[in-house]
């Protein structure tokens, strides 16, 4: 059976950073660039044109910019998983992103492994949480309403059993269903499973968010 392609539309308003992206996709032979846009409303009418499978949305672009452009998306094409692009310097619309639903976010100086990893977790229906960008936005959220939040996050947490933690803290470093399974000696499937059933439990609309969450209850 011939594997299914992941189709991919690319949105950033510098030619050359759509060009390194597009280079760094296309060499994974299961991944497929089908368009691309250089602002946040041809992002939109790409997505409804080519329906692909992922949409890699940079924060800054003209016209529309990415967090408008991922509201659009979410009410005109919510199959459509996106991925946010951003910098260091972006913190608190990274955290926007996430309240939105975004699928997770990445670097833009991410490894190129990296990318096609947070691409394939889109497209399988989990959320990539970048490692490097998420020191940052833990920073940003250590700041202000600390102690509120953690307590809120305690006690939404609560409930879980003690093996739904240790998955929940596992999400929290940003790991994949995959590293999960083998640091907890599970597979990949039963870690999917304890997944949906945190999420649900949490209230959480992706791994993302729960995985902000098991951050503030200091797991």
């Amino acid at each position: 059976m011939t594997a299914k392609v992941i189709r991919v539309v690319i949105a950033d308003d510098e030619p050359l950073i759509r060009a390194g992206i597009r280079m760094i996709l296309t060499s994974d032979p299961a991944i497929e660039v089908v368009a691309e846009a250089s602002d946040g409303r041809q992002a939109v009418d790409l997505a409804r044109a080519h329906t692909p499978d992922v949409v890699l949305l940079d924060i800054q672009m003209p016209v529309m910019d990415g967090l408008t452009a991922l509201g659009e998306l979410r009410r005109a094409a919510p199959e459509v998983r996106a991925l946010v692009l951003t910098t260091f310097g972006e913190k608190e619309n990274v955290l926007r992103a996430l309240g939105q639903g975004s699928a997770g976010f990445l670097l833009k100086d991410s490894a190129p492994g990296e990318l096609i990893g947070a691409v394939r977790a889109a497209a399988a229906g989990d959320a990539y949480l970048s490692p490097g960008a998420t020191r940052h936005v833990v920073d940003q959220l250590a700041t202000g309403r600390a102690a509120a939040r953690s307590e809120e996050a305690r006690r939404r947490i609560a409930e879980l059993s003690e093996r739904e933690c240790g998955v929940l803290a596992l999400l929290g470093e940003g790991l994949s269903n995959a590293d999960a399974g083998r640091r907890l000696h599970m597979s990949e499937a039963t870690v999917k499973t304890y997944v949906s059933r945190i999420l649900s439990k949490l209230g959480c609309e992706n791994r993302v968010q729960a995985a902000l969450l098991a951050r503030d209850a200091g797991l």
